[in-house]
């Protein structure tokens, strides 16, 4: 085991998987190469603080001291444009070869293309990267009207940022509410209650025919139904496609991402991938699912290394997620798909509640919208297998704590029976 491992990917996962091998007491090589020209950073404040601050600085993951203090060969502008799956073998652009013994794939995922005309107009962007984050950052400062299509956390995001500059925001959804995929409707009906008093608008169930432009730069969207939104800026999020080329064209499983199995080993078991690319069988519902997050990123690469280093576990971790969007901080634990009813803490007036979502008596996962104590507890719910009854979720947190630390005490005397 001479060439060690190759990390492809300087986002969040790759960062800390080559800080997880070194942590493991992983002594080989470890390459990691981005092919951004970047130190790599955090990307969750792109869509807020960096865009409307024109003063605002990325936020490195790791200082450049870690890379060299930790034997880390960190290699920024680099792009691989083959796997050698038999040699174990990576083929640079621009030539060259990268020998692994164990390769990890971080390859993440990339804004979907808009399909439609005028969407190679200048001042049609999508977020993903610092470049695109300064796009919008420089081009917000002298457009007063912005469209955004897509109705997820992004765009979200996105709208609430730049219409607290002041700017004017309209976003179209073609389905027919917000966040459809990804809370329940009656988070996503409160968030579109805060954001339409705001003074953004809010267009669901409408689609765009075409951008149109003048002189090569956009100027309005057009909707299908003949509406004409004007914009100096159309922002697009309308979801991500991860990026499994590579992997494809090393013959590696491919299903709605790079399938791995409970270790993040791949069809070849010295490639592992991990992170937006990844396509796993979730311990938690027992079916395939493909997360987009920091914390299944970064959960995953702890896990890789772990592999990498001989130890067996097997991937458990309970998911979360996070996006502030003007004034309310959504948390989201567990999956919640296949949930049948639940249970609301909280006012919803008060801009503070929860709603707990279970599938007969199995508590599935609680989206939280500035309640974080009940978002953290949560968290410890779900690791734990606790599923509280509706009665116990409303004598609120206290209740539920001692509920949960009633549960935890029994446990051992469960396993022995």
């Amino acid at each position: 085991m001479k060439n060690g491992v190759v990390i492809v990917g300087a986002g969040h996962a790759g960062v800390q998987a080559a800080a997880s091998l070194r942590e493991d007491g992983y002594d080989g090589p470890v390459i990691l190469v981005g092919d951004e020209n970047e130190l790599p950073y955090h990307k969750p404040p792109l869509s807020k603080t960096f865009i409307k601050d024109a003063e605002a600085k990325p936020q490195p993951l790791r200082g450049g001291a870690f890379y060299t203090g930790s034997a880390i060969d960190y290699r920024p502008g680099v792009r691989i444009d083959r796997i050698d799956a038999e040699r174990r073998s990576l083929d640079v652009a621009g030539g060259g070869a990268l020998a692994f013994d164990h390769l990890i794939l971080a390859t993440g995922s990339r804004p979907r293309i808009l399909p439609l005309p005028g969407s190679d107009l200048s001042g049609v962007l999508s977020l993903r990267s610092l470049a695109d984050a300064r796009l919008i950052r420089e081009l917000s400062a002298r457009s007063d009207e912005v469209v955004i299509l897509g109705g997820g956390f992004i765009g979200l995001e996105i709208a609430a940022t730049l219409r607290a500059a002041g700017r004017t925001v309209t976003v179209v959804e073609a389905l027919d509410r917000l966040l459809g995929r990804a809370v329940a409707p009656v988070v996503a009906g409160h968030v579109r209650q805060r954001l339409e008093a705001t003074g953004v608008r809010v267009l669901t169930g409408t689609s765009i025919a075409r951008l149109e432009g003048e002189n090569g730069h956009v100027t309005a969207a057009m909707t299908s139904s003949g509406e004409r939104l004007p914009a100096r800026m159309v922002i697009v999020g309308i979801g991500a496609v991860p990026n499994v080329e590579l992997a494809q064209s090393a013959g590696l499983s491919i299903a709605n991402g790079i399938r791995v199995d409970h270790q993040m080993r791949t069809s070849a078991p010295e490639i592992l991938a991990i992170g937006d690319a990844a396509s796993y069988r979730h311990w938690f519902t027992g079916g395939d699912v493909r997360l987009e997050s920091v914390q299944n990123a970064t959960d995953q690469a702890r896990l890789a290394a772990r592999t990498i280093t001989g130890h067996a576990d097997a991937y458990s971790a309970v998911p979360w997620f996070w996006s502030d969007i003007g004034d309310m901080k959504l948390q989201m634990v567990g999956l919640t798909a296949g949930g049948d009813h639940h249970v609301v803490l909280g006012d919803l007036p008060d801009n503070k509640f929860s709603i707990y979502h279970y599938a007969g008596d199995r508590l599935l996962g609680i989206e939280s919208v500035n309640r974080p104590g009940d978002h953290m507890l949560g968290r410890k719910m779900l690791g734990a297998g606790f599923s509280p009854t509706p009665e116990t979720i409303a004598a609120g947190p206290e209740g539920l704590k001692a509920a949960l630390a009633a549960y935890q005490d029994m446990e051992p005397v469960k396993a022995s029976a």
